[in-house]
């Protein structure tokens, strides 16, 4: 009688018992990331020592995100006005959602900007699903958009996730 088991193609590791020297070894050939801790677990046993083709102990590394707070202020329809187009200094507005995958990759970048600018430009990002009709009067037809306001008015437009270098050239441009 087949079982789920024997359907896995499961390569066994080393029967040496897990310790803290092994899992320095494999970590260390992973790279440094900032904002990720790498955690080895104790061996897990997942189906009996007699069946040959799974492995009875095996050690796992678990990725075990750390803080995420936003550095970036969300903004909304509501603060709109008051936020962008009553600022005094340059602001940086990245339209974003939830669901978007290049959103994503460039939330870091935007973060590392609100840092390297602060007290000279305002970042901030406004949810497109949470705030329609200030993204439809900016025309935002893909996402991710940066938009860069001065004394209340649209300066630059950049769309799509780009690399640091080009909203940094962006920026430079309205400080």
């Amino acid at each position: 009688m087949a079982t789920l088991f024997d359907s896995l193609a499961v390569v066994p590791l080393p029967s040496a018992p897990f310790s803290p020297v092994t899992a320095r070894r494999t970590t260390a050939k992973f790279p440094h990331y900032a904002g990720l801790k790498l955690r080895p677990l104790a061996a897990t046993r997942f189906a009996p020592s007699s069946s040959p083709r799974i492995a009875s102990r095996t050690a796992r590394i678990v990725c075990e995100a750390q803080d995420t707070a936003l550095d970036v202020a969300p903004i909304n329809d509501a603060n709109w006005q008051s936020l962008v187009l009553e600022s005094e200094s340059p602001v940086l507005v990245e339209f974003w959602a939830p669901w978007c995958g290049p959103c994503r990759m460039i939330h870091p970048i935007i973060d590392e900007l609100a840092k390297q600018y602060a007290g000279k430009l305002k970042c901030y990002k406004l949810n497109t699903d949470e705030s329609p009709s200030t993204a439809t009067r900016y025309g935002i037809r893909s996402i991710p958009t940066v938009m860069i306001f001065k004394n209340g008015e649209k300066k630059d437009t950049v769309i799509g996730a780009v690399p640091k270098s080009t909203l940094t050239t962006s920026i430079e441009k309205f400080l």
